[in-house]
């Protein structure tokens, strides 16, 4: 490896059930990382107990408590792993990653992520496939690989620095973003099917029951831009997640609900001409070869 070296962020608020899981898949990996910082965004259980503990026998983990500043949405988490990201204090390493706290992983998930990078050097951003575990099982779960998800984004460090900053959407989705933005600043996103990581409790858990959270997934689509072709076949394809077709049919009412309503984005019109952009590419790629092609022709 040329450069092993990466420090962590991790945002928290009240995750005393899973953090301690956590703790213990980063402190069993074969390769440490050089600083991990832990962002407690106002937690008010026992979290901060738990991570100070562990922060007391291990000096390269790191808690900073932050009061709350407002409201409890996806954007606070953003602004949590900001926080995160300015408190580092070491300089020299060559990765970063983002890491949430109710995740569960092998020991060897951070050194076989560097080797991937050592393989690529065009790889900017990647991560294992996040796979939920509800009750001991997994539900089928579709994802495209080219997108890592924000529980596990690990960034080639001139990547990350690129960005210019992450995205604080309310709805969420900032990862989505993060990763259009890399592939268009030049550089490989991928996901890892091989490389696991356990997702301990149901994304979106805050927002409600079932429905309830795959209605705001479509609000968090539309506010990321989501070219309204891409939306439907997209809840279309992923009828079978639970609650099966009818979880489909709420996301797609999340999404409609924002267009019929004219919901403000925070995001730029530029950033979403991108991601329209990359989606119409993914759904039309003959376009996009001859386009290629007469770009090639024409020099």
């Amino acid at each position: 490896m040329k450069d092993a070296s990466y420090v962590l962020v991790t945002p928290v608020c009240n995750e005393e059930a899973t953090i301690e899981i956590t703790l213990q898949s980063v402190l069993a990996q074969t390769l440490l990382p050089r600083e991990w910082i832990i962002v407690s965004n106002g937690s008010t259980d026992r979290t901060e107990e738990i991570v100070d503990r562990c922060a007391r026998e291990h000096s390269f983990i790191k808690l900073l408590k932050q009061p709350v500043t407002g409201p409890r949405n996806f954007a606070a988490v953003v602004h949590a792993d900001e926080a995160g990201y300015r408190a580092l204090t070491t300089k020299d390493y060559g990765f970063i990653g983002l890491l949430d706290a109710d995740v569960r992983f092998k020991p060897d998930y951070f050194a076989t992520l560097i080797s991937r990078f050592d393989a690529d050097p065009q790889l900017g951003l990647a991560g294992g496939r996040v796979l939920d575990v509800i009750d001991g099982k997994t539900p089928w779960q579709r994802q495209y690989l080219k997108d890592i998800s924000g529980a596990a984004q690990f960034f080639r460090r001139e990547c990350f620095e690129s960005l210019g900053g992450l995205a604080p959407i309310p709805e969420g989705g900032w990862d989505a973003i993060t990763c259009c933005v890399a592939r268009a600043n030049g550089y490989h996103t991928q996901t890892f099917p091989d490389l696991i990581m356990e997702h301990l409790k149901p994304r979106n858990v805050g927002e409600g029951n079932q429905l309830r959270r795959k209605w705001q997934m479509g609000l968090r689509d539309y506010a990321i831009g989501n070219d309204p072709l891409f939306e439907i076949l997209k809840c279309a394809f992923r009828f079978r997640e639970q609650p099966f077709l009818i979880g489909a049919v709420a996301r797609i009412c999340g999404y409609a609900g924002c267009v019929l309503g004219r919901r403000p984005r925070v995001l730029s019109p530029k950033v979403v001409r991108m991601v329209r952009a990359e989606q119409r590419a993914r759904l039309f790629p003959w376009r996009r070869s001859r386009q290629a092609l007469a770009s090639h022709e024409s020099r």
